[in-house]
């Protein structure tokens, strides 16, 4: 990206930031979890299925399985009926046993809190790493990509890539970075509830005057 473009997007991010924390002052991430751990169980369980039915689950899952031992040691069977409602159960289930024998034998039980450590787990990519840092040990690591995030921040024009990745990189040179973590949270919730996949409400959208893509 040129610094002329850089500029300009850095100083269109600002009002940007200030309304979005006007509007969703209390955003946080909608997983329910006690420990990194269960933040890691259920940003993995998270994928391709919604926040509501992970919290469903994991409910009775972590009553049942309080230590990364637990899950190492699970049998694959009984894991994949624990959590076969979140879908994709079989892939998720040696994620979760991969990362969580690897957190057992490598880093003594206790999920890593860097974003080297963390992208080490099987099934543990930025995303995850994310959540987990910044969620469970307040570390702004960098910027949470999902499929909401991506959706808004191209529809404002705030990046031009695709890749989550590469998303990422432009969010975190213009968003402060002591905003990382609560960028995703609202970025997100106005995905979920305003800036839909079909038919985004644009006329009750409070970014609607700065975003090229708005039909208003």
């Amino acid at each position: 990206m040129k610094r002329n473009a850089q500029l300009t997007h850095n100083k269109r991010i600002l009002p940007i930031l200030k309304r979005l924390k006007k509007e969703y002052p209390d955003a946080r991430c909608s997983l329910n979890y006690t420990n990194p751990l269960e933040l890691l169980v259920a940003t993995i369980l998270s994928a391709q299925c919604t926040d509501e039915r992970v919290n469903i689950v994991t409910k009775t899952l972590f009553g049942k399985y309080t230590k990364a031992e637990d899950y190492a040691q699970a049998a694959d069977e009984e894991l994949q009926s624990d959590i076969r409602t979140t879908g994709f159960f079989r892939n998720k289930t040696k994620s979760i046993k991969g990362a969580c024998k690897r957190i057992v034998e490598v880093f003594g039980g206790k999920v890593p809190a860097t974003m080297d450590e963390l992208l080490t787990l099987p099934g543990v990519a930025r995303k995850t790493a994310n959540v987990v840092l910044g969620n469970a040990y307040h570390i702004p690591s960098g910027v949470v990509v999902d499929t909401h995030v991506s959706r808004v921040t191209q529809r404002l024009t705030l990046t031009k890539q695709k890749v989550p990745e590469k998303i990422e990189q432009d969010l975190m040179k213009m968003v402060p970075k002591k905003d990382w973590i609560k960028f995703g949270h609202m970025i997100i919730l106005h995905g979920r509830y305003i800036c839909k996949a079909q038919k985004p409400d644009c006329p009750n959208c409070l970014l609607n005057d700065v975003c090229p893509s708005s039909t208003v």
